[in-house]
């Protein structure tokens, strides 16, 4: 078994300008790293991140090298961050596979994106969220449909640069002949459900590239609040790639900064307002979550405030009423 078919995409939905997020599409190697920080951070940690893995040859097999090469990643991240007061304060989540040459596919997983397996039309979610309300979900204090709504959801607990070392989880896969892996950023998973991304596999599942189109078309439909990257690849029995595949050379593997500006002329919509300076995403250590009650959902005030000035405005024209009738009346007995 080796690899069959592969393509990547990436977008900068439809709240951003810029893209954030990197991808690494040379097979046997696939990655996803999405980056965050103030102003041009998030850019460059997930650019020295997605770098990292294709030029260090590091030592070893299987889950140690996987290990190993976002060890490196997350050095280089941390060592930019710290000498460069530009870049202070960013990292990147990354979601690595490989796939070895037994057709085993090995995975590294550090943040919230990540890594989905499409066997016999069913989708399974292989990576578990290092995020504040994932963590909440696996202890039993929020239900799965209160995290996806929950303000709080881009609190993660786990990224690179934050730290000179980084807890990696790495696992081994065994795959099978026509099994089809989606590496994503949470611009996807957060816009789409489970069930939509296994439909829309399922109805591409010949054409990576249309399935990639299809995903992204979908996740800005539901909002696009975030920078969208899919990366698939799919296991063949023999290493033939098929014919009107694009070869490995020719497919982006960095950030698609081209793509930065991109509007979607088929959704019809406007330029976004420019990007605050700072990313929403936020790093909390998990030590902190024992810590800290559940955070609420801050109480809207808004109809509040609505109603106060609309009983003021009434208030005001009734006065004025008064006032004029009071006036009409004086004028008339003069």
């Amino acid at each position: 078994m080796t690899v069959g078919r592969s393509y990547a995409r990436t977008d900068p939905g439809r709240k951003r300008r810029g893209n954030e997020d990197a991808y690494v599409c040379r097979p046997p190697l696939f990655a996803i790293a999405d980056g965050m920080g103030g102003a041009q951070a998030g850019e460059v940690a997930s650019a020295l991140a997605a770098e990292a893995l294709t030029d260090v040859q590091a030592n070893g097999s299987g889950e140690r090298r996987v290990a190993a090469l976002v060890q490196e990643a997350n050095r280089r991240v941390h060592q930019r961050a710290s000498t460069d007061a530009s870049t202070s304060g960013m990292g990147t989540t990354i979601t690595v596979a490989v796939v070895e040459d037994d057709g085993a596919v090995t995975f590294g997983h550090v943040g919230d994106s990540r890594a989905y397996l499409l066997r016999g039309g069913a989708l399974e979610q292989l990576t578990d969220d290092h995020s504040l309300v994932a963590e909440l979900v696996r202890r039993g204090e929020l239900s799965p449909a209160e995290a996806e709504v929950h303000p709080q959801r881009s609190v993660i607990t786990r990224a690179l640069g934050t730290d000179p070392d980084i807890d990696v989880d790495t696992f081994t896969f065994r795959a099978q002949p026509g099994d089809l892996f989606l590496i994503c950023s949470d611009g996807l998973s957060d816009m789409l459900d489970r069930d939509t991304i296994e439909s829309i596999l399922r109805a591409h599942r010949d054409d990576l590239e249309s399935a990639s189109r299809a995903l992204v078309q979908a996740a800005n439909r539901a909002g696009g609040e975030d920078n969208i990257t899919a990366v698939l690849f799919e296991i063949a029995d023999d290493g033939r790639v098929p014919a009107g595949e694009p070869d490995e050379r020719t497919r982006e593997y960095a950030p698609s900064f081209v793509d930065e500006d991109t509007l979607h002329p088929e959704d019809h919509v406007l330029p976004p307002p420019p990007a605050p300076a700072a990313d929403d995403t936020m790093v909390v250590p998990v030590e902190a979550i024992e810590q800290a009650p559940t955070p609420e959902p801050a109480e809207d005030t808004e109809p509040e405030a609505t109603l106060a000035r609309k009983a003021l405005a009434l208030a005001v024209i009734v006065a004025l009423c008064a006032l004029i009738v009071v006036l009409v009346l004086w004028g008339l007995a003069r």
